[in-house]
């Protein structure tokens, strides 16, 4: 109900000010202290005192007088505090909200009528997702699952780097060694484990072998990468041998998130149907084109890029920039709007591939990337693996035994043998664990580097992802205990929502809880717009905190609570559930029945 204020708010606004002849462009709409009672408040008296040439407060008084609340359905009194302008809500907010929230789909906005892809993860197929990429596919995920809840049509893709040296390499080790040959056994039971031994044995050769035998494997290398840019069937077919074993892999890695995609587009894609011969020609043609050290280059400086832009060796073979580049302009004219997840590391080749884009004639507003840093973990927390680094999946199997141990501390027997068996016990661990693991990171801002500290991702009581579980886990058990079906709740029930007496959810903590469930749909609208999803995040935090006052005030089920109160308080904890749950959802974190 918070849009429909808000919109509401606007209007009204906007025709106050054209009454009194000033501008309308800024309204100066922002969140009120939370002292105040209003749920909106504008700042426009600022801007305008000095047309007006009148001190802010006068000019409030005069927007008020202007503006009046009868005309409004949402807003039940317009009040001046200083220079600001508050506006309170209205019973038949608080009404909206509850009937509203109790939609399973509650938050997701109407069809924005747009078409967005967005990108993300693309680890290059040589072996497991490393943890230090983790937080590409969490916020990929997230940013993805945001753009869905706010009305875009959106499809998740992931491009497949196997076009490179690095493929070609590890297709030529791949043909080249036995199982003899290798070091060590796979760290993991899965075939992206086995596949880089091969890898990294055929690595270690080329460091050490002897110059003979060396450029023997370079010229098949070479060969490989050749024949990829002629197009030659029989070279995909080895290099895809390789890349769709290693992938398939990966995407089980990845599932486990879950991250999962509607396409995965490999890069020599562009490479075959004539994209990247034909971009090459055009990047030639441009002013900033240039043949320096055995390359073609573009020349950026002048567009303030001051490391130039390869786009072709000297024997005629692309690279990965100029195969982007392609895959851009295929983005673009199959979607409205694109969006990539990049790390912080790519800073630079983001900036080149968008003034590339540029001065091809594309027009890259449609185009936006979301920059992270890196995840660290503590020091001497997680042991490496044979020197390789920590894997994802090493995380996720930690995050969900430090879960179960967290779970069975807090159980009783009585609890175990009664309510929660074993099974349950390890969907929790799962569901609270990887969840911890999520959440923790897609809270923070991307650009700021974090360090995964176990504690506070799984600290019950702290604002993590199981301190949001819990809420969700507990509204359940109430609407349970009212022989309710959580998942539904009133919305199929034998409960009138037009007899419900919002009026009735009068209390403090009733009305806070209300208030947020309200400015659920505005959080997911605005982060959209941003590309922001920690800003979901922090609203399930001030959620929890507002649910869990209302629960220690306002008891629901109670012997001694009047029916319709209990009617309506049941009405806004299946709100809240809706609420917890698809905010959550957002975020790719499960929401437990029970914990």
């Amino acid at each position: 109900m918070f849009l429909s204020l808000r919109a509401e708010v606007e209007d009204a606004l906007e025709g106050a000010l054209a009454e009194l002849d000033f501008p309308t462009d800024d309204l100066g709409l922002e969140e009120p202290p939370e002292d105040v009672e209003s749920v909106l408040a504008s700042s426009v008296a600022f801007r305008l005192a000095g047309e007006a040439g009148a001190p802010p407060p006068q000019v409030a008084g005069q927007l008020a007088d202007a503006l009046d609340a009868d005309d409004l359905t949402y807003v039940s009194e317009i009040q001046t505090q200083g220079p600001y302008l508050n506006f309170v809500p209205s019973d038949a907010y608080f009404a909206e909200t509850v009937a509203a929230g109790t939609d399973e789909r509650y938050g997701a906005l109407e069809d924005r009528d747009t078409s967005v892809v967005v990108e993300h993860t693309s680890a290059n197929p040589t072996g497991p997702v490393h943890v230090g990429r983790a937080r590409n596919p969490i916020i990929g995920d997230a940013v993805a699952n945001l753009l869905d809840y706010a009305g875009y049509d959106v499809d998740r893709h992931y491009y497949v780097n196997d076009a490179g040296r690095q493929m070609a390499v590890f297709t030529w080790a791949y043909e080249t060694f036995d199982e003899d040959d290798l070091d060590d056994e796979p760290a993991r039971d899965r075939i992206e484990y086995d596949l880089v031994r091969y890898y990294r044995t055929g690595n270690a050769f080329l460091e050490n072998a002897p110059t003979e035998e060396r450029e023997e494997a370079e010229a098949e290398i070479e060969s490989i990468m050749q024949g990829l840019e002629a197009g030659d069937e029989d070279a995909y077919e080895r290099v895809s041998e390789v890349v769709d074993q290693v992938l398939s892999g990966m995407k089980g890695c990845l599932a486990r998130l879950p991250a999962e995609f509607d396409e995965f587009v490999k890069e020599t894609r562009f490479m075959r149907n004539g994209d990247t011969d034909d971009l090459v020609s055009r990047l030639k043609e441009l002013d900033e084109a240039v043949y320096e050290e055995d390359a073609w280059q573009l020349e950026l400086e002048d567009h303030g890029i001051d490391k130039n832009l390869v786009f072709l060796r000297s024997d005629d073979t692309s690279l990965y920039a100029t195969r982007d580049l392609a895959h851009h302009e295929w983005k673009f004219d199959t979607y409205d709007r694109a969006v990539t997840v990049l790390g912080e590391d790519h800073k630079l080749q983001a900036r080149q591939l968008n003034t590339t884009l540029e001065l091809l004639g594309n027009d890259t507003d449609q185009l936006q990337q979301v920059l992270y840093s890196y995840v660290n973990l503590p020091e001497g927390k997680m042991s490496t693996r044979r020197g390789t680094g920590v894997d994802l999946d090493d995380l996720l199997d930690e995050a969900i035994d430090r879960a179960r141990g967290e779970v069975e501390d807090r159980l009783d027997d009585r609890i175990r043998d009664d309510d929660l068996d074993d099974e349950d016990i390890e969907r929790i661990a799962h569901q609270v664990g990887i969840g911890a693991v999520r959440y923790d990171i897609v809270s923070k801002q991307p650009a700021k580097a974090i360090t995964f500290e176990w504690d506070q991702a799984l600290d019950f009581e702290a604002q993590s992802a199981p301190y949001v579980q819990y809420v969700h886990a507990r509204c359940c058990g109430i609407l349970e205990e009212a022989d309710l079906d959580p998942d539904t709740a009133l919305a199929d029930q034998d409960v009138e929502l037009e007899a419900i007496d919002a009026d009735l959810l009068a209390t403090d903590a009733e009305r806070d809880l209300l208030e947020t469930v309200a400015r659920f749909p505005a959080v997911v609208d605005e982060a959209a717009d941003d590309l922001e999803p920690h800003r979901v995040a922090t609203f399930t935090r001030e959620f929890a905190d507002r649910f869990n006052g209302f629960y220690r005030e306002c008891p629901v089920l109670a012997d001694d609570v009047d029916p319709a109160v209990r009617e309506a308080r049941l009405a806004l904890v299946a709100a809240s559930k809706h609420t917890v749950a698809n905010a959550l959802d957002v975020l790719g974190v499960e929401a437990p029945r029970s914990m």
